[in-house]
């Protein structure tokens, strides 16, 4: 007992992020994260380069990466909903366990696509059936971020909130890096196999994966806040009714606070990646820069993170939108340029700079808008729309628009703009300090009868 003393506070937070059980802690978040976003990834960077002739071969090269984003889309669309349901069982019985559901879940549909038959084989069936996975999957990553950052951030000191948290949002570009690295490997061993059974490798991949995150993940405890609640025996019923009944302000600054993120990973990553390699550029070479852009997201990440701690979120996260309202149009025309370096200083700048400085500070941010007895699913069902509204929806309608001549870029670049010009405002918008928001809402939490009870012995 002694011993415990000396590494958590009275409220049972760890006082330090260097105590072995906040060491076990941060780096469930961070490879839990990595991995499910391995997966996820995996497949965003898998439509632009394979998907389109394996699954929906006669449409065109047109149509037929449409129909490939399409697909991706689905998944980026269910993730709102697996923010619903993990955040409801996440604030019910436990951060933990739902991690855990939504770790194996990602899994095992990862597996079974590197094992689906293409359409040339089963006919309709594969689009569907990939369409299908894709949601699933869609509605377990959807349900990751949630817990991975509340179990970092409900077990870290406050004053290292912003740090801790980002742990789990440093999972994605970490995973991305690790899918494209295997990714890209993959195509130089295989060559032209790669587009036939290649590809299937680093799906398969998953399942060694899984089991590592797995045996890290049950070794690390249930959250303090947690905790409290549950034995508090603290009502909650349906924690997404008192979201949207008292907490709806706070779920649209999450949304727009977290939208510019996901429409620049949908841009850079999915639809810049179709772009280049649709201009006759090696596919290992873009891969290969997609994953120092994701390495130059994971570096900005934790920087950034640690400056939100000392500055404070409102500020960090209104800078980097600013910065990402500046650089939209000059990324979109590095883009479309057609050579592989200029869509290699796009990925560092957009994916890398701009996704960085967001993703530091958005994860204690969004997290801190909402008080414990809700907090996985207010921050969930924000932050997943974001993606889904964000990355699930940018590719498709960059790949609409560039259709259009002459000023198609424009339009691209405008609306990219702009929705980092919302995001500033809304940020702006918010309350000063979230540290304090946290507090102040936790009293409207309350439970109708105790409130109830508590207006009668006043009277």
């Amino acid at each position: 007992m002694n011993n415990n003393k000396d590494v958590v506070d009275k409220d049972g937070l760890q006082t330090s992020l260097k105590t072995p059980e906040m060491r076990r802690i941060l780096t469930s978040s961070f490879v839990g994260s990595a991995i499910e976003f391995y997966d996820f990834i995996l497949y965003a960077t898998a439509s632009s380069i394979v998907f389109a002739n394996l699954f929906f071969e006669g449409l065109g090269p047109g149509l037929s990466l449409f129909a490939s984003f399409s697909t991706l889309a689905a998944g980026y669309l269910a993730r709102p909903l697996g923010g619903v349901v993990f955040g409801h069982f996440g604030d019910r019985v436990g951060r933990k366990k739902a991690l855990i559901v939504s770790m194996v879940m990602m899994g095992a549909v990862t597996v079974i696509i590197g094992l689906m038959p293409p359409t040339a084989s089963i006919g309709m069936i594969a689009p569907a059936s990939l369409f299908t996975l894709r949601i699933i999957q869609g509605i377990a990553v959807g349900g990751e971020w949630g817990g991975a950052a509340l179990m970092a951030l409900e077990h870290a000191p406050k004053s290292r909130r912003g740090l801790a948290a980002a742990f789990a949002n440093a999972g994605g570009p970490a995973g991305a890096i690790l899918a494209t690295l295997v990714l890209s490997l993959t195509a130089a061993l295989t060559g032209e196999n790669f587009d036939t059974w290649g590809w299937r490798l680093p799906f398969l991949l998953s399942a060694v994966l899984i089991v590592v995150g797995l045996i890290i993940r049950l070794k690390v405890s249930e959250t303090p806040a947690f905790r409290q609640l549950d034995e508090e025996s603290e009502e909650r019923k349906v924690p997404l009714l008192t979201v949207f009944k008292r907490y709806k302000r706070q779920v649209l600054i999450a949304l727009f606070a977290t939208m510019t993120i996901y429409v620049t990973q949908g841009l850079t990553t999915v639809w810049g990646v179709s772009v280049a390699v649709a201009a006759g550029e090696d596919k290992s070479e873009v891969l290969n820069w997609k994953a120092v852009g994701a390495l130059t997201t994971l570096i900005v990440t934790f920087v950034i993170a640690r400056l939100s701690d000392r500055i404070g979120r409102k500020r960090s996260l209104i800078g980097a939108h600013i910065v990402a309202a500046v650089l939209a149009l000059p990324l979109v025309l590095l883009i479309i340029s057609g050579e592989v370096h200029q869509y290699a200083l796009a990925i560092i700048l957009g994916n890398g700079i701009v996704q960085g400085l967001c993703f530091g500070p958005i994860a204690a941010y969004v997290s801190e808008l909402f008080p414990p007895a809700v907090r996985y699913t207010g921050a969930s069902v924000g932050y997943q729309f974001a993606a889904a509204l964000g990355a699930g929806l940018s590719p498709m309608i960059a790949s609409a628009l560039i259709l259009i001549p002459g000023s198609g870029p424009y339009l691209i670049g405008g609306i990219w703009a702009l929705v980092a010009l919302v995001g500033a405002v809304a940020v702006a918008l918010g309350r000063p300090d979230p540290d304090e928001d946290a507090q102040q809402t936790l009293e409207p939490e309350e439970s109708d009868v105790t409130r109830r009870t508590d207006d009668t012995v006043k009277q």
